[in-house]
């Protein structure tokens, strides 16, 4: 098959996301045959491309003359006779198989010989739409992600059949586009939904079990991951039974119990509760259709929460590292005096140090004046031993993930600290329990979990054990709004709601690679171009270190058991061998040595 030239296109389906292709494509300079059965939805298809031309006109981003270019490449029709003339045609039908099959084999029939046919499918087998074609060679998937004028991924999917031919026009065309393609095979969810997909079963899952509130998942995951949505919230923007199939054709092909739809989701759907398209899934939204959330039955009652806070006034933190010293300036610029204890006065006021080094950066940012910055750093005082923790009333313990050490610490807290005093771990992965019983006052222990950097991250995970009282989870929650935290509350077990979320995420990504199924560099564009992602999986654990994920992802393991959450091999090779990220110079990728 030679390459073909792909000038006309056209797309069947003009739903959100065919009508989106059509204005990329129309906007691009290629001429555009829209066809739907539904006159409806062709009549919205060209009210949605004049509206956002428009749009570009007011904002001067093209002329009236060049939006009556693009108007006048785009033609819609209702029977599938009309790509006759098209070089490339887009099928964009919902997501079922005999749907799409009766598409393909009406376009056998009417389309030339040259002309490449694209699926447009996140979930279901390119490969048997192009085994049953009667020209498989020239069928391929052309993945675009919603909204398709914004987002700039493109997966381009190639079967066993597909010639490579129609694989290089499409990605060219891709690329002429301004999009970014990637080039990947034919299994469930690709790249970006393959791994995105996971994730989001989880946290339904996890909202499922009850272990969080939705609005605490959702937060949890946009604060502490910096994504654009929360999980629950994406669920609703996607479709919940547009979700359901895609996990379940995942589950068919790896059936990894970590796919299998979470029974919330089949619920949801069978009773019609799909997200912002019929206007409540996970939220409940001003109408069908709309981003709006309003208020519902299962909105958490702030009123209803028991206890009743103690008083604090000044803040223990014990630990000399970058974490301890950071929380140390989180209390000291919120106005609590702050006692920052490490292993000996040498060590307290190196870490005082970087507390003054933070605060300058600060004031040179503009983000401070130099007199609160002054007020601030007073507020802290070094110590080289727990004992100048007797007075505090709260205590913050921030030393090494380790959890003897840990222990010893709550041990000589309990002997040290006032009756009445809150103890708090920042541990991201033991459990707070454990804490606790090295105590002999386990209802004063809660987990106060922050994120690196303390000074920049909003999120606090509150974590509750079975024994921890009221008043102390109470305390907690306002000393993190005190502080400009937000607060989201969980129970004690393994990953907390980020971790527990975001490492089986990674730990996919890995396996994906040591697959050979893409290229590291593609995953990581995946994800943040099709999934926006700060960070791709590959640059993020770099960052936290291959050793302190694998050590999360074994924790992760050992308490939920789950065969999928076994950590990656390739993972534990190159822990194995010093190669932990870019503290060491090289992870998955090498970095300069500074």
């Amino acid at each position: 098959m030679d390459r073909p030239s792909l000038s006309t296109v056209a797309v069947v389906g003009l739903g959100t996301m065919g009508t989106g292709i059509a204005e990329v494509l129309a906007r691009a300079g290629r001429e555009v045959i829209g066809i739907d059965t539904s006159d409806e939805a062709a009549r919205r298809a060209v009210a949605a491309l004049e509206a956002s031309t428009a749009r570009s006109v007011a904002r001067e981003r093209i002329t009236e003359e060049e939006r009556q270019d693009v108007l006048g490449r785009f033609r819609t029709h209702r029977d599938v006779g009309a790509a006759a003339e098209a070089d490339l045609v887009i099928e964009v039908v919902p997501e079922e198989y005999a749907l799409k099959h009766a598409v393909f084999r009406a376009l056998d029939e009417v389309v030339k010989p040259t002309a490449v046919l694209a699926t447009g499918t996140n979930a279901l087998s390119v490969t048997r739409l192009a085994a049953d074609s009667a020209h498989p060679e020239r069928v391929l998937g052309l993945h675009f992600f919603n909204p398709a004028p914004a987002m700039k991924l493109v997966e381009v999917v190639s079967s066993v059949l597909t010639a490579p031919a129609a694989v290089d026009a499409v990605t060219e065309l891709a690329q002429e586009l301004g999009k970014e393609p990637i080039r990947v095979g034919d299994r469930p969810g690709f790249v970006a939904d393959g791994l995105l997909f996971g994730y989001l079963n989880q946290a339904a899952a996890m909202y499922e079990s009850q272990y969080a509130t939705r609005e605490d998942i959702d937060a949890a995951m946009k604060l502490g991951c910096g994504l654009p949505m929360g999980p629950l919230e994406l669920l609703d923007l996607i479709g919940i039974d547009t979700a359901r199939t895609v996990l379940d054709a995942m589950y068919a092909a790896s059936r990894d119990r970590l796919h299998a739809p979470a029974p919330i989701l089949g619920q949801l759907s069978r009773a019609g509760l799909t997200g912002r398209k019929a206007g409540r899934g996970f939220y409940t939204y001003e109408a069908a259709g709309s981003a709006v959330v309003v208020p519902d039955a299962l909105t958490p009652d702030a009123g209803a929460r028991r206890g009743t806070a103690r008083e604090v006034g000044t803040v223990g933190v014990a630990g000399s590292g970058t974490m301890a010293s950071g929380i140390a300036e989180v209390f000291a610029k919120a106005g609590y005096d702050v006692v920052l204890v490490a292993r000996s006065e040498e060590k307290a006021e190196k870490a005082k140090a970087r507390v003054a080094s933070s605060l300058d950066r600060s004031v040179k940012k503009g983000r401070m004046s130099g007199e609160d910055r002054d007020a601030a750093l007073a507020r802290v005082t070094p110590a080289g031993s727990p004992d100048a923790m007797a007075g505090v009333d709260l205590a913050v313990e921030a030393v090494a993930e380790d959890l003897g050490i840990k222990q010893e610490l709550f041990a000589t807290l309990d002997r040290v600290c006032r009756p009445g005093a809150v103890l708090a771990t920042t541990t991201s992965s033991l459990p707070v329990v454990a804490c606790a019983r090295a105590t002999d006052r386990p209802q004063d222990v809660i987990g106060m979990h922050f994120f690196n950097p303390a000074p920049a991250m909003k999120l606090v995970e509150v974590v509750r054990t079975v024994l921890t009282g009221d008043d102390v989870h109470a305390t907690v929650r306002e000393v993190t709004t005190r502080i400009r935290k937000h607060p989201v509350d969980c129970g004690d077990r393994a990953g907390f709601i980020v971790n527990a979320l975001l490492f089986p995420y990674l730990n996919n990504a890995v396996k994906m690679l040591d697959e050979h199924y893409a290229t590291l560099d593609d995953i990581d564009a995946a994800m943040k171009l099709g999934g926006g992602y700060p960070m791709g999986p590959f640059e993020l654990l770099d960052v936290v270190g291959l050793d302190v994920s694998l050590a999360i992802e074994r924790v992760l393991h050992e308490e939920f058991r789950e065969p999928g959450l076994a950590p990656a091999p390739l993972l534990e090779h190159l822990v194995a061998a010093g190669c932990l990220g870019r503290k060491s110079g090289r992870g998955f990728r090498e970095y300069a040595r500074r």
